[in-house]
């Protein structure tokens, strides 16, 4: 039927119920109709908290328990577990001085130190002879956790050798070690291998496909499921905590309230790259670059969760990581900070801008023929 033929809507009478633009109007004017003079408000009372209840009830199960595209979460793992890859390759550049009988802090400290609490680490387990047969075995595992190889199980097994190296190596661990740590976490609950890996590439080789919708929790769907959802509400609420305590954190100290913070940063010669004094010249500027980084790691737990406001914050994440990475040299730990805040870039926003990278290189390929 076209919109010119389309029929009016008769007016309200008593037997019809009158439209509404929206809910709340149409919650007012279910309150304007009750009775209050006979029971003093309670029904007004009893009928919003049970609107409230319901509302909020909706609320967060679509928050929780939509079904998502794996999308963000197979990109994140591909990420994830290249720097993992690195990051653990490193430490067998000097597997002695980490994980030798003589190491800087050996393994009958640790355990000695961390005695009080319950800490798993294969480390604890495996004889020298053998250890660094096992450490290449972990980088592999690692390796095959990347490319997305039977991602159930080596994300699984990815998480013990992340959490064995961390309490093995608790004094060499920093925000980079943590960032990896809670982003392998997630992706083991999640269906990381349901996109952009070995495992959905034979998939689809085989003919096998994808459902519009997991049925349940789709632990093993490489279509929309709840899990690949709450996978990645974990990781964005993980971020906002990261954030927020970070910046509450700075506040303890003058240097964030008095705007001489970044210089101190830049001006720090342990970490120094780039040679950024001639920032000296312009204290306004330092104070206004202070000021405006506190103000975003603090609000980012609240704003970042607003659409239109959304691009702004993740933009100046990407900015001040790039400027964590380029003037203090911190590139690891830069980079992984910001394949966690990919956790809010839609899936079909992925989806489209490693189609239209894959598709440009498949055209430069077959010019080159």
């Amino acid at each position: 039927m076209s919109l010119m033929n389309a029929p009016l809507p008769l007016a309200a009478s008593d037997e019809q119920e009158p439209m509404y633009d929206n809910d709340f109007e149409k919650s007012i004017d279910d309150v304007s109709h009750l009775d209050t003079r006979n029971d003093g408000g309670s029904n007004i009372v009893s009928r919003y908290l049970t609107d409230l209840a319901h509302q909020s009830a909706e609320t967060w199960n679509r928050f929780w328990y939509t079904p998502t595209d794996p999308a963000t979460l197979g990109l994140i793992r591909l990420l994830t577990g290249m720097m993992l890859v690195y990051t653990h390759w490193v430490w067998g550049l000097d597997f002695e001085s980490f994980f030798g009988p003589e190491s800087w802090v050996n393994s009958e400290l640790v355990q000695r130190y961390q005695q009080d609490s319950y800490v798993f680490s294969l480390w604890f387990l495996v004889p020298y002879e053998y250890a660094f047969a096992v450490h290449m075995m972990c980088v592999g595992i690692l390796g095959l956790f990347a490319l997305g190889v039977f991602t159930r199980v080596t994300s699984i097994l990815s998480l013990l050798i992340v959490i064995s190296y961390s309490n093995r190596l608790p004094t060499a661990q920093y925000g980079l070690d943590q960032a990896n740590g809670l982003l392998t976490l997630y992706l083991a609950i999640g269906p990381s291998g349901a996109a952009y890996s070995i495992d959905s590439w034979l998939r689809r080789a085989r003919g096998m496909i994808p459902p519009r919708t997991a049925v349940g929790l789709g632990f093993d769907s490489y279509g929309p499921s709840i899990h690949a959802n709450i996978a990645i509400r974990l990781i964005q609420i993980h971020m906002c905590v990261i954030y927020l305590f970070a910046g509450l954190g700075k506040l303890q100290g003058d240097a964030w309230w008095d705007g001489l913070a970044m210089w101190m940063a830049f001006s720090n010669r342990e970490y120094q790259t780039v040679d950024m004094l001639w920032l000296s010249n312009y204290p306004w500027l330092i104070h206004a670059m202070t000021h405006v980084t506190i103000l975003w790691e603090v609000s980012y737990c609240a704003l970042v969760w607003v659409p239109i406001l959304r691009p702004i914050v993740l933009l100046m994440a990407v900015v001040t990581h790039v400027g964590i990475g380029l003037c203090m040299g911190m590139w690891t730990f830069a980079i992984i900070m910001m394949v966690g805040n990919m956790a809010f870039v839609p899936s079909h926003m992925i989806r489209h801008v490693v189609h239209l990278m894959t598709t440009r290189r498949h055209r430069v390929k077959s010019l080159s023929h």
